[in-house]
């Protein structure tokens, strides 16, 4: 028994040092191991909500701190196309009772200055629409998700199955609403008048090409879109670049408030 014992107590004497060795030949090898912690994994990111903005209770525009545009510019060219037939849902839409082109004051006045110096090139801007109510927008959504109603079709959205525009065209809240976003494009001096340059579609196009920088666009035709974005940049406006027409003046004057008080 005693000699067991002794053999036992030399075996676990023998494995200790072999611990103690391997553990040395490791911090030999890898002398950051034993100072450095294993890295911590990354935190998943938190889903961040999509956030509905609180409608305001304004009637018209002044109260809600919006001046409609020839207040600045008198002359200014106004297309409203939502107040009339000539649009993606083929008639007038909710909410627009006349071709009014309203706008948060700063936006306004930031709009004028592009005006006035485009005006010294021989150009001028033609809006085709500014602030939208939110009924206008819910209208929207009710045209996309009728699929028998197809008669725009094949100018508006040839290529593109009707009940794709819900997402990146047709949204269930617009920037719009806030009074901070236009639609436009841009006229050229043509004898005694004048006429939009080409920009390779037309306004509400949902299609590859009418994204800002297309390369199925002309040369010539991001040209004059970069002429048009270079102007808006200049006094603060952000192009969408799914839209040649859409920009945003930034900072929004009221970013988390929509509005829905008729455009007349």
């Amino acid at each position: 028994m005693k000699t067991w014992r002794s053999r036992a107590s030399a075996i676990a004497v023998e494995a200790c040092a072999l611990l103690v060795l391997i553990g040395c030949v490791a911090a030999v090898r890898s002398p950051q191991a034993q100072s450095d912690p294993a890295p911590a994994r990354p935190a998943a990111a938190a889903p961040v909500a999509a956030v509905a903005p609180t409608i305001s209770t304004a009637q018209d525009a002044a109260a809600a701190g919006m001046v409609e545009i020839r207040t600045l510019v008198p002359d200014i060219d106004l297309e409203i196309r939502y107040a009339g037939s000539d649009n993606f849902v083929g008639r007038p839409i909710a909410g627009y009772l006349g071709p009014g082109c309203y706008l948060h004051r700063r936006a306004a006045e930031a709009l004028a200055r592009v005006e006035r110096e485009l005006r010294t090139q021989g150009l001028r801007l033609r809006i085709y629409d500014c602030y939208r109510p939110v009924r206008a927008v819910r209208d929207f959504v009710a045209w996309a998700a009728d699929p028998d109603d197809q008669k725009t079709k094949s100018r508006f959205y040839p290529t593109l199955d009707k009940s794709k525009l819900l997402g990146d065209y047709i949204s269930p809240t617009s920037g719009h609403s806030r009074g901070a976003t236009l639609d436009l494009t841009v006229l050229e001096r043509r004898g005694e008048g004048y006429a939009p340059l080409d920009m390779g579609t037309g306004f509400d196009f949902f299609d590859e090409l009418a994204h800002t920088e297309s390369p199925r666009a002309s040369l010539a035709q991001r040209g004059h879109r970069q002429r048009l974005r270079a102007a808006m940049q200049r006094e603060g406006f952000e192009n969408y670049p799914l839209e040649w027409w859409h920009y945003t003046f930034k900072p929004e004057p009221t970013p988390a408030v929509a509005f829905d008080f008729p455009v007349r």
